[in-house]
């Protein structure tokens, strides 16, 4: 099992590697005066005396520092922790200044007598880097908790979307499974070709929808095949009672938006409006600055029950403020529906 120096912020050795230098410096300079800086030998000795006693005094600290953590829990102790942090790193703090000026006094090499203000403006100065350590070291370890805690949260965040959308989307799928059925089984019994032709159409979009089942986003271009074959299977049923336009540049197919968006949105128009063929539903899709227009010419229906499709549009713009992008805009007039519909750019579509 391999050990490991215990940490209290998760930037501990990174902060010792800024404050040794420094230290070093000054409390060297401070006992030996020029000649730290004339002598190499000096230099070097004392500069690793200096070093190592900062380290090792350091070290310890964070080990009573992760101990008080361990034994202070909660934010009522925060105050009394580090209260008792600042006190027991002051005593460590003298302690191991008076085993550098100890220690430098019995080292003949350095030449140096222990001056008692030389040590209490040691123990000052040193002290104020203590009590600003110990602050910089729970603000980091206060920071890391708190960023922690937002990654969670975030990740808990996106499972909870994922569950949620999951389940908005499985509200959308089965709408037009019947009628598609039914218009199959005229066509078996009138035209075997059309048959087969409107069974292949059928399985591109089944299959397509069992494959967005577990994605949040996909690409235009996707989605507009999808609608291709989805056309073809309300064409078979409506005639030339149902026109759909689509309109958008080639550039505009490497855009994202939720799977089935359009779907839902063709399904809300046809279910609420009257089809003829000398009045048909047109049903216009195209780009317009950031993201796409489909509209549709309205010709209500009579009947009220076919208005419960208006679920459908709910759960779309449920889905959209799931995914924290801009709401859909829906303008109804006398003669027309327009719906904005945001798209997402290839960076937002991955960060999802």
């Amino acid at each position: 099992m391999k050990w490991k120096l215990p940490q209290y912020s998760g930037k501990d050795y990174l902060i010792l590697s800024f404050f040794v230098g420094p230290f070093t410096v000054s409390i060297n300079s401070l006992l030996l005066g020029a000649r730290y800086f004339t002598d190499w030998s000096v230099f070097f000795l004392a500069t690793v005396i200096a070093a190592a006693d900062f380290c090792v005094g350091f070290t310890i600290c964070v080990i009573i520092g992760v101990w008080l953590r361990r034994f202070f829990k909660g934010e009522e102790g925060i105050g009394g922790r580090l209260l008792l942090m600042i006190f027991l790193f002051m005593i460590l703090t003298i302690i191991f200044l008076l085993i550098i000026f100890l220690g430098y006094e019995e080292i003949p090499f350095f030449h140096y007598s222990f001056d008692e203000f030389s040590f209490a403006w040691a123990c000052i100065g040193t002290g104020i880097y203590v009590v600003f350590i110990t602050f910089l070291l729970e603000g980091l370890a206060r920071y890391g908790i708190w960023k922690n805690k937002m990654k969670e949260n975030e990740q808990l965040s996106k499972m909870n979307r994922q569950s949620r959308l999951q389940s908005l989307k499985t509200q959308v799928n089965p709408h037009f499974l019947f009628n598609s059925l039914n218009s199959l089984s005229s066509l078996i019994d009138t035209d075997e070709d059309s048959a087969e032709a409107f069974l292949d159409e059928m399985s591109k979009v089944y299959r397509y929808m069992l494959r967005t089942e577990e994605e949040e986003l996909v690409q235009l271009s996707s989605e507009l095949s999808f609608i291709e074959s989805y056309y073809y299977l309300l064409k078979e049923r409506y005639g030339n009672s149902l026109i759909i336009q689509i309109e958008v540049l080639p550039d505009d197919l490497k855009l994202y938006l939720p799977p089935l968006t359009l779907q839902t949105l063709i399904e809300n128009a046809f279910s609420q409006n009257v089809m003829m063929k000398d009045q048909p539903l047109i049903i216009r899709i195209s780009r317009n600055g950031n993201g796409l227009t489909v509209r549709n010419n309205i010709q209500t229906k009579t009947m009220t029950e076919d208005r419960d499709i208006e679920t459908g549009i709910d759960n779309l713009i449920a889905r959209y403020s799931l995914l924290h992008q801009s709401e859909i805009i829906i303008h109804d007039s006398k003669h027309e529906r327009v719906i904005q519909l945001p798209l997402f750019k290839l960076q937002r579509a991955e960060a999802l």
